[in-house]
Order: structure tokens, then C-alpha cells, then sequence
């Protein structure tokens, strides 16, 4: 058949694959702008315009595009001006990591979208899903606002800078993880296990290898021995070894089982169907309190090596302690509640998903004799990760291969949110490479997000909490159950640091503490935005509000009665944690935003006629900092032509860290930021970097590079004074020059005057992350509820950040409004189902349901005035901790518009209108009204 089509203006005749997808086609052909977010025309990121129309071209097929016109986002852009809407996404910032940005643009720049569509934003973008922005700038964006700013050299700090990737993300031309050519490029499927608990008996690969195009399938006889964790911290000791690349014993459904590398992924897909395994299926448990029950099935029997804490047990790690005397507390209390709140799983749900790829290049440190051990072959694995630094550590020690012979380096990555701190591709795909010694691809589909990538722990939380009747706090207890899944990656770690600033916050001089990490046979849980602190912080909040119900006490005046204070240590009975300070405190600021939006609110008048309208708020605390040190190095350097180069380790995936880096630059050196180039998340660029999570891309590698620009701005001052005979004291850093005192020497003159005299022009900054300070926040909510359905509207939100300095307050914002938005999606609707089996029922976006444009309030944002005395020119981070109040200030406001306590999220609307039935069938049998919210019966 002959076959034509035109994309971009540029004609092509190569015809489809049968069956394939428009999204492939494109990308066969280099429009890596095309992305991949689900495949299953969910989540618009592979939009682009067939004769104008947007398509998702995920389900398009591609021969149906046949004597068509298709523009993808690379074309938007004419004769090198920018699309109009792709310049109003760059003056907005309507984007963070930006991977669903693209789809966006193909969306409202295309023929149809009208007036009458920007008028309706809801309906006309309820194809396209963000993770990361929370809608408002992408609103923004389409509205035509523009929030941008151009500062003046040396005056970037605090200033709106755009993010220096922009024009790359509006034009479809930043690089992600996969948008790259490899020649020979092999494709890897996985077969996944089909039972909860099961001992492999024997695996046939005869049939899978005689598939054409399959080079090899891996089982468990080709992978090391070695346990290790999938989890990557600083220090590997805090999790558990108790993962094999591929193991014979497999305990979750969806476990990977063997690996097949073939040709195309068609290929790799049919050799995996052809795989005969034969299992021995073992007895498994779910739930993880019968888990914990003598005669349950051990899911790790291993030895202490593997450092469990109670393998006989399933008991993956635990604390316990108490300080004072809290039975003695709960005595002297006038009132105790107690409650157990549950918080389910939830997928991190990047629209990137996990991958790599394993391939080798060619160095220049060649031994003598040439060859491949002589060193001029090395491994390089890129990554959607997270951590690019501790996952080249795992594999070296994985695989026995020296550090230098390996290179791991983050492309931009598509969102992360927790979830890209573990290895979950990269062990099998160098597996594979090793053994072909072909360049190897892993790319996770959005089922395999969900059952073989990892999830937000769920938790069980039983909190008891005392007061004097003056509202004085006088105990508070938790008991605390992480389920942790059938692997302890992150396990011990996030039920250690749940109880932590959550039960810190609040003075008490009787604490108690009783918490379990426990293994189950389900998919396994691991890091997630606030690291297990949002969990508990839902179950506290919301006992701090019925205990103020209870006392009769306005909910703000009890949280400001009993909160630390300035210069004040956060006590608990797990001990304190010495290098943490309140080096700032905007606490009471925080809180002062939430009386300020009681004080002036009107909200509650959009509320429709005859719905339940209520209000509530929730505050929490978060170490700006993961404790035990978390490492980052940076150099900055100046460069032949007079700018800059920053090299750093830490990844850019939406958090913003490469603007902040550079305006931190821009100040220290007196120049501006589009003068400052950045090489980062490579292990090449620089030692060490621990990585980006636990809120430490502004705090920790932030401070390592002020570190080195400041050095390098002393560096050029000193070497200048001596250049140009001119005391150290009338010089001043300009924008590309030194003033020296009426003669300018610009800095491409003073970097051939040092290298005439061999001088490089270069600093070292490095900051281990100790000691730490504490960010604050409160979230306030004004919601409506219809008593006959149990829809829920959302009639205002208010938001509070304690982020010290704002070291970009667009940026700044926009996490803030992301977070919430995540939280919001967690509380109201978000949850990964499993059968009675383990299996997860909800591997798609249409069937886990993430927050879409029309689901998200816009967020008033409101940042406090104060500047921290640890990090980096007074800032601290604000990446993690705006999820954690929201949760619970939902659940408040509810409370107190329908009278009833809602202790297990998320709030879906069929559980609220059951619960309103359920009250005013009870009430209809009592005889008596059925009143909801505020009343003494609602009390």
C-alpha cells in the first residue's frame, strides 16, 4: 500500500507497523514532544492536531492519519517565534516538570478552542491531567496573565524567574528520560508473578527463546545472590535487605519473575507469554494486623543480616517509648478522646512512568592496552530517577563493577513525588545490558505503575489525646500501623519519622508512642510526599478538633495554647532529634492565616440552597531535611566567554531546583540568570549528591551551591585586585565585568589572565544537611455538602507557608498548590484497590480516578515573613509539607458541616451520603430531628 503523511509541514511515506498508534509513529520518527503518560487516552500528554482537531494519539491509529496533516508541539513554533500560547505558558509558568505539557498546548492552541471553551475550562480540558501544578497557573497560562519577572543583575533572590528549562518544555524539545536515539537499542518485558505468595518449582524459557527477535529471557538462576533494598537513602542501613534483582520466591501479585530482552517490545511482550513457570503456592496474609498474629505466615524468614526487626513476626521495623507518665496524664485530663483513623494507598501517579535505559560508551581513560578492561567501555544507565548518585552506588555493589565504570545521569524527569527514590528498573535493565552487552530499555506501562511500582503507605492510627478543661494538653498516645507490603523498602523509615514532627509539634509532658512497619502480600509501599507525617498528622488534627468540640474551645485558641514555640526543641518519646531547631518560626503566622480568612470570609453565600456548609483547618510541622545527613556537592566555575557554569547533583523534575540554584548564583556573583549555564543529576558533574527528596533541593544542594558561588565571586574578586592593581574594597561584581574602581575588566579579559598564569577560576561548595530546621503550614477549607447526594463542594481554600525566605514566590506557590492539590486528590477520591488476593484493581487512570481541572480549587496562598537561620539565605523548603495539613482540615470542615466524624479517607461521595443516612435513620427511630453541623446533637 502507499501511504503519506505530513508532519510538522515535513512529509513522510513510511508506513505503520500494523496495529500501531499514532503516539509511536511520531516518536519512531524523532517528535519525542509526543509523550507517553498512559496509553490508554486518559491523560492527554500524547495530544497533538490532525487537520487542526487534538487527538489523543495514544488511540489514534496511526494509519488513519493516513493524506493527513498532524502537528505535534515542536511545530507550534513559526519561522522562530513562539506559538502565542506557548509564550503565555512560559509567562504564567504554566508548568513544573512539564512532561504534560505538550498535550496542554496541542489542546487549547488547536482550531476549536473558542471563546466559549476558555469560558468553560472544565469541560475543555477534562482530557488533560497535571500532577504537579494544582490547574491554577495552567489557568493562568490560557487566561493570558503573565506573572514573570526580568530582575536586575545580583537582585534574582526573591524575584518570580521563570524556570530556565521553559522554552525547551513549551517547545517540546526538553529531553525526558526516553527522548533519545540509541542504535541497537533492545527492549525488556517483564513477567510478573499471578499469585500473592509462591515458591518458583521450575521456569521453561525454551519456547520465549525461540521467539523471533528475542535475545535472551532472565530468570532468577541469572541474577546475583546479593539482598539489598530497592529504597535508596544516604545510608543504605536504614532499610531492610530483603530484595533479590529476581528472586524464587515471589509474595505479591505483580512481582517480577523474569525478564525478557528482545528486539521490539512486541517481541519481548509474546516471550514472556511463552514463559512456563510452575509454582508452589504458600500460604498469604493481607491485612496487617493478622499479620502480626502468632501462626501468620512469614512472608521474609531471613536472618538478622537482612536487619528485620521481628521477621518471625513480619514486623519489617518498630519504635516504642514514652515519656512521662502518660496513664498519670490521661488521670489529671477533664477530657480524653480517642479515636483509630485509617489513610489508604495511593499511587505517586508521575506521568512519566519508571524507567531506564543500560547502555555503554565509549571514555577517554584507556588503559594500555586498549581494551575494554583497560577502561575505555563504561556503563551508563539513564534514569527517571530521583537519586542518580545512590543508584550508581546500589548497582556498583550489586554488580561488583568499580565506581568509575559507571555513569548514571537523569534526563528531565517526567514527576516523582517520592516514588523515583527507589531502583525498581535499573537492576534488571544493567542486568540485561551486562549480559548482551547491548544497550538495554525498561519503560514501566501505567498498569505496571500501579502493581509494580510502589504506593503511599496505608496506615492505621489509633490517637489519644488529654486535656485540662483550659484546654491544656496533659497526654497524648499513638498506636500506629504502616502497612508496608510485601517488600520493607522506606518501611521502617516512614513509620519512624510519622511519629515524629507530628507528635512533636504539640507540647505534652506525657507522650507515648507504639508503631509498626509489617509486611503483607501486597504491593509494596515506599516513599510519598511528606515520608508518612501526613498519615498521622490526619488522625492528630482531627483529635485536636473533637477535643475542642469536647472542651467547648475554638479550635485555633487550643492548637495556639499547646503548640511549641520559638527556640523551642520538638520532644517526643522516641527521643529528640539534636541537630533539629526552630531556626525560624512562623507558626503563629500560619495560624494567623487562618483567622484572617475566618475573619473576612463570605464564602459560605455560594453555598446552593439547602446544602451543609461547615469550615475547618489543620496545621503541621516538617524537618526541612531527612535526619542522619543528607550530602550535596556543587561547583561553580567561570567560563571562557564570561559566564557561568553550575555543576550540581541533585535532579530537576518540578521542584524548581535548577531556577533556585541559579538565582542563588546570580546573586552571589552580581550578575543575571540567563548568564549562568547548569550541567546536573549526572554522576559525572560533580562528587556526591545524595539526591533530590526529603525536601533538600533548596536546603541542602541550595546551600552547597551558595557555597560555591560565594567562594568563586572571593576567588574573581581577589585574582581581579591583583590583575588590575586595585584594592580588594573598590571592586564590584557586575552582570560580565568587575568594577574597578572607574575601569571595567570584563570577565572574559580576567579569564585569559588566569589561564596565562594557569589559574582556573573555579569553587567547591558542599553542606551535609545538619543541622536542620522546622517549616510550617496550615491549611483552612469552606465547604458545602448536599445532605441527599453527598457531593461535595469546595467554597473556599486558604493556604499558609512557612518557607522562610521565598526564594522564588511563583515557583514557591506553585508547589504549594500542587501539594494541595495531591492532597486533595488523596482525600477526596484517590485510592489503590486490592482484591482479597492482593491484586490491584485499579492498574489505570479510569479506574483510579486523579484530580483533573475541574476537581481543584484555586488555592490563596499566603507565605510568612521570617528567614531561617540554617538555610540558604533564610529559605527552607516547601516541597513536601503543604500536602500534610490538608487531609485533615477537609476532614474538620466536614465535621463541621455535617455533624459526623469521617475517620477513614478518602471522603468518596457514596461513603458521606451513607453516613448521612445512617444519622438520620437513627435519629428517624429515636424519634427526634436529625440536625447536622454545629448543634449540640452535631457536637
Amino acid at each position: 500500500m502507499s501511504f503519506s503523511i505530513r508532519v510538522n509541514g515535513e512529509d513522510f511515506d513510511a508506513e505503520p507497523r500494523a496495529g500501531q498508534c499514532l503516539r509511536t509513529y511520531l516518536r519512531d520518527r524523532g517528535w519525542f514532544g509526543v509523550k507517553k503518560g498512559c496509553d490508554g487516552g486518559d491523560c492527554g500528554a500524547c495530544t497533538v492536531q490532525v487537520d487542526g482537531d487534538p487527538v489523543h494519539s495514544c488511540l489514534y491509529p496511526a494509519l488513519r492519519a493516513e493524506g493527513r496533516s498532524v502537528a505535534t508541539v515542536e511545530g507550534l513554533a513559526k519561522d522562530g517565534e513562539l506559538h502565542p500560547m506557548q509564550q503565555q505558558f512560559l509567562d504564567a509558568q504554566g508548568f513544573q516538570c512539564g512532561f504534560c505539557t505538550a498535550g496542554f498546548l496541542m489542546t487549547t492552541s488547536a482550531k476549536g478552542f473558542d471563546e466559549d471553551k476558555r469560558a468553560d475550562l472544565p469541560r475543555a480540558l477534562k482530557g488533560n491531567l497535571c500532577r504537579c501544578t494544582g490547574y491554577r497557573a495552567i489557568q493562568d497560562a490560557i487566561c493570558g496573565v503573565k506573572h514573570t519577572e526580568r530582575p536586575d543583575a545580583g537582585q534574582a533572590v526573591g524575584r518570580s524567574l521563570g524556570a530556565p528549562a521553559g522554552p525547551q518544555v513549551v517547545t517540546g524539545t526538553a529531553r525526558y528520560t526516553f527522548d533519545m536515539e540509541i542504535e541497537g537499542l533492545l527492549h525488556m518485558k517483564l513477567l510478573r508473578s499471578p499469585h500473592p505468595h509462591a515458591r518458583i518449582v521450575s521456569i521453561d524459557t525454551s519456547a520465549a527463546l525461540l521467539v523471533p527477535g528475542v535475545h535472551a529471557v532472565l530468570t532468577h538462576h541469572d541474577a546475583p545472590d546479593k539482598l539489598y533494598s530497592s529504597a535508596r537513602h544516604e545510608h543504605p542501613t536504614e532499610d531492610p535487605d530483603d530484595t533479590r534483582v529476581l528472586d524464587d520466591v515471589v509474595r505479591f501479585v505483580g512481582q517480577r519473575v523474569a525478564a525478557v530482552v528482545a528486539d521490539s517490545e512486541g517481541a519481548a511482550e509474546e516471550g514472556c507469554r511463552r514463559i512456563v513457570v510452575e509454582y508452589e503456592q504458600l500460604p498469604y496474609v493481607i491485612d496487617p494486623e493478622l499479620a502480626m498474629l502468632p501462626g501468620a505466615p512469614v512472608i521474609h524468614p531471613k536472618g538478622p543480616e537482612s536487619r528485620i526487626f521481628r521477621a518471625q513476626d513480619n514486623v519489617c521495623g518498630e519504635v516504642h517509648g514514652e515519656m512521662g507518665d502518660v496513664e498519670q496524664g490521661f488521670a489529671e485530663a477533664a477530657v480524653v478522646y480517642e479515636e483509630t483513623f485509617q489513610t489508604q494507598r495511593v499511587q505517586h501517579a508521575s506521568l512519566e512512568t519508571h524507567g531506564c535505559v543500560a547502555y555503554f560508551e565509549e571514555v577517554d581513560d584507556a588503559g594500555e592496552d586498549g581494551g575494554r578492561d583497560g577502561g575505555r567501555e563504561r556503563l551508563v544507565v539513564r534514569s527517571s530517577t530521583q537519586v542518580p548518585f545512590l543508584t550508581r552506588r546500589a548497582l556498583c555493589d550489586l554488580y561488583d563493577l568499580p565506581m568509575e565504570k559507571v555513569r548514571v545521569v537523569a534526563g528531565r524527569v517526567g514527576g516523582g513525588f517520592g516514588g523515583k527514590q527507589e531502583m525498581l528498573t535499573e537492576d534488571i535493565a544493567v542486568l540485561a545490558a551486562l549480559k548482551l552487552h547491548r544497550p538495554v530499555k525498561l519503560e514501566f506501562t501505567r498498569p505496571e505503575q500501579f502493581y509494580g511500582a510502589t504506593t503511599r503507605h496505608p496506615f492505621k492510627v489509633t490517637v489519644k489525646v488529654g486535656a485540662k478543661s483550659d484546654g491544656t494538653l496533659t497526654a497524648l498516645q499513638f498506636r500506629v500501623v504502616a502497612n508496608t507490603g510485601a517488600y520493607g523498602n522506606h518501611g521502617p523509615a516512614v513509620m519512624f519519622h510519622s511519629v515524629g514532627e507530628s507528635m512533636g509539634v504539640y507540647k505534652a509532658p506525657n507522650k507515648k508512642v507504639n508503631a509498626y512497619s509489617v509486611y503483607t502480600n501486597g504491593v509494596p509501599a515506599g516513599a510519598f510526599r511528606g515520608y508518612g507525617l501526613g498519615q498521622v498528622t490526619f488522625a492528630l488534627e482531627s483529635a485536636m478538633d473533637e477535643l475542642a468540640r469536647r472542651l467547648d474551645i475554638d479550635p485555633l485558641v487550643l492548637r495556639e495554647r499547646n503548640v511549641i514555640g520559638p527556640g523551642e526543641h520538638m520532644e517526643g518519646p522516641c527521643g529528640e532529634e539534636e541537630d533539629l531547631h526552630i531556626a525560624s518560626y512562623g507558626l503563629d503566622q500560619c495560624l494567623g492565616v487562618v483567622r484572617n480568612a475566618l475573619a473576612d470570609d463570605r464564602s459560605a453565600e455560594l453555598a446552593p440552597e439547602g446544602w451543609l456548609v461547615g469550615q475547618g483547618f489543620a496545621m503541621s510541622a516538617i524537618a526541612t531535611g531527612p535526619p542522619g545527613g543528607h550530602f550535596a556537592d556543587a561547583t561553580v566555575k567561570l567560563l571562557e566567554d564570561g559566564t557561568y557554569d553550575i555543576a550540581v547533583g541533585t535532579a530537576e523534575f518540578g521542584n524548581g531546583t535548577t531556577t533556585v540554584h541559579k538565582q542563588i548564583t546570580a546573586g552571589a556573583l552580581g550578575t543575571t540568570v540567563d548568564r549562568i549555564a547548569i550541567r546536573q543529576s549526572d554522576t559525572d558533574v560533580v562528587k556526591h549528591d545524595t539526591g533530590a527528596f526529603g525536601s533538600a533541593g533548596t536546603v541542602v544542594a541550595g546551600k552547597a551551591v551558595m557555597k560555591a558561588a560565594n567562594a568563586l565571586a572571593e576567588q574573581i574578586l581577589s585574582f581581579t585586585a591583583e590583575y588590575a592593581r586595585t584594592p580588594r574594597s573598590l571592586l564590584r561584581l557586575t552582570a560580565d565585568a568587575v568594577e574597578c574602581d572607574g575601569r571595567i575588566v570584563t570577565l572574559k579579559e580576567l579569564f585569559e589572565a588566569a589561564r596565562g598564569k594557569d589559574v582556573e577560576l573555579k569553587a567547591d561548595g558542599h553542606w551535609g544537611g545538619s543541622p536542620r530546621s522546622v517549616a510550617f503550614n496550615s491549611q483552612w477549607f469552606r465547604v458545602a455538602v448536599d445532605p441527599d447526594t453527598g457531593e461535595i463542594k469546595i467554597l473556599r481554600s486558604v493556604h499558609g507557608a512557612d518557607a522562610g525566605k521565598v526564594m522564588n514566590p511563583l515557583q514557591c506557590r506553585g508547589q504549594v498548590e500542587g501539594g494541595v492539590a495531591q492532597a486533595l486528590g488523596a482525600t477526596l477520591f484517590e485510592r489503590v484497590l486490592l482484591d482479597e488476593r492482593g491484586e490491584v484493581t485499579t492498574a489505570a487512570f479510569r479506574r483510579y480516578r486523579l484530580p483533573a481541572y475541574a476537581d481543584v480549587p484555586r488555592t490563596e496562598v499566603h507565605f510568612t515573613e521570617t528567614s531561617d537561620a540554617i538555610g540558604p539565605l533564610g529559605a527552607k523548603s516547601m516541597s513536601e509539607s503543604p500536602f500534610n495539613p490538608v487531609p485533615p482540615a477537609f476532614a474538620n470542615a466536614l465535621r463541621d458541616a455535617t455533624g459526623i466524624r469521617f475517620t477513614e479517607a478518602p471522603f468518596l461521595r457514596d461513603h458521606v451520603w451513607k453516613a448521612l443516612d445512617a444519622h438520620r435513620r437513627a435519629a428517624r427511630s429515636a424519634g427526634t430531628l436529625a440536625p447536622f453541623g454545629n448543634g449540640p446533637e452535631g457536637r
